[in-house]
């Protein structure tokens, strides 16, 4: 019996002598019509080979699972999911570090449905927060909120997140540089969760972290490193700069106090932007590429203006219970040009070889104008009962409860940190 092996041979010897010495015209058109069966042959395979490669490179561009590549996955796109088996993510009230400023449930909130919503990605899954394992992921190292009273909420948020998890003995919270700078400390880990008060980013006569309120808004521009000399070596900086710009601000060139300083008004814009290349600069001398985790916060909206969502001209926030569901919402106290300015210097900073992760909170915010402090809250003292009367002056619309919307924030930050 022969072998497929000799077969093909015995086949290709009587092909060649068809070829060769076949002088009939069936010889020739059988020789021709057998390549073309081998040439369809050939084709079909390749057909095959190729819709079966193509279906393999759609399942990846598919995939919708976040550990394969961020791009393929928009965490910041999808919509709200009511869940009040999984949400909260901890007790508001047995957080040992919550601020009476964003403890609303304390401070008198009936309605706490904001606390149980979900953020659901369109294509993916947020990663679940896990307190443990951000907690050894900081084993030895600095995670850095910088910015103003929102990246200070967020702050209290992870706190509130993680130190649940830790015993009372082995964590503490102090407070340095005349109140500026407060370190929460994981003493097992050794490992700190740290909020420095910086408004503008670059230096200002809003510094001080109690006495800011000043009716004239001074920045020099050009200097960051009273601030940043804080920041240096940390291994996680999550930076946030927005509301305390939208007002009338002077540049200064010089110093404070000094008679040769010169003091100029600049368009609000022009001046931000000059802001963020100052801390742009900074970050391409100083950084250290190989162990630092950069994140930028996008702007927290705010709700003071109800007839901006269809209700009442002159209310706000107050008594809110109910998301926004119209798709896209986008308030008035939301500047898209500040959001482009930040986002041009990002991509400049990519382009010289440093990356800085947006995290683009603003649309997803938007939504909840029912998750504000409004006048369930105390900032330095109660407010009064005359303030109690007066919700739509008084309302916090600005800052948000805990829990609530700034843990979904984190959530996204915690996700950046294990997968970038």
């Amino acid at each position: 019996m022969m072998d497929s092996k000799d077969t093909e041979q015995n086949q290709m010897a009587k092909t060649q002598q068809t070829i060769v010495l076949g002088t009939s015209t069936w010889g020739i058109r059988n020789t021709f019509q057998s390549l073309i069966a081998i040439l369809i042959t050939l084709l079909v395979v390749a057909t095959l080979y190729l819709k079966h490669d193509e279906g393999q490179e759609s399942e990846i561009k598919t995939s919708t699972n976040f550990d394969d590549s961020n791009s393929k996955c928009d965490l910041f796109s999808g919509n709200w999911v009511f869940d009040n088996k999984s949400y909260p993510l901890y007790n508001g009230q047995q957080c040992t570090f919550m601020s009476d400023q964003l403890a609303c449930e304390k401070f008198g909130r009936e309605d706490l449905s904001y606390q149980h919503w979900r953020w659901q990605p369109r294509h993916c899954d947020l990663p679940r927060f896990n307190a443990t394992a951000l907690l050894e992921r900081l084993r030895n190292k600095r995670l850095v909120f910088v910015g103003d009273s929102l990246n200070r909420n967020q702050w209290v948020s992870i706190v509130c997140l993680v130190e649940k998890s830790i015993p009372p003995t082995l964590k503490s919270m102090s407070t340095i540089v005349n109140g500026s700078l407060s370190i929460f400390k994981a003493k097992e880990y050794n490992a700190t969760i740290e909020f420095y008060w910086a408004p503008l980013l670059v230096e200002s006569n809003s510094d001080n972290p109690v006495n800011h309120r000043l009716p004239d808004r001074i920045v020099r521009v050009k200097a960051i490193e009273k601030h940043a000399r804080y920041w240096t070596n940390a291994d996680i900086l999550v930076f946030n700069s927005y509301l305390w710009w939208r007002r009338h601000i002077d540049v200064l060139w010089g110093s404070f106090g000094s008679p040769d300083g010169i003091y100029k008004e600049v368009e609000m814009l022009r001046v931000y932007e000059m802001a963020l290349r100052t801390w742009s600069d900074w970050l391409e001398i100083h950084v250290n590429r190989t162990k630092t985790q950069l994140f930028f916060v996008s702007m927290s909206p705010t709700h003071e203006r109800a007839e901006e969502w269809g209700a009442a001209s002159g209310d706000n926030c107050y008594k809110e219970t109910e998301l926004i569901t119209k798709e896209g919402y986008w308030g008035r106290g939301s500047d898209p040009r500040m959001m482009y300015q930040v986002e041009k210097v990002l991509d400049e900073l990519k382009t010289r070889g440093l990356d800085v992760q947006m995290l683009n909170i603003t649309q997803l915010s938007e939504y909840r104008k029912e998750a504000h402090p409004s006048i369930n809250r105390k900032q330095w003292e109660p407010l009064t009962e005359k303030q109690l009367s007066n919700p739509n002056i008084y309302a916090d619309c600005i800052h948000w409860c805990l829990p609530g919307l700034p843990d979904v924030w984190n959530e996204l930050l915690y996700a950046y940190i294990f997968h970038q």
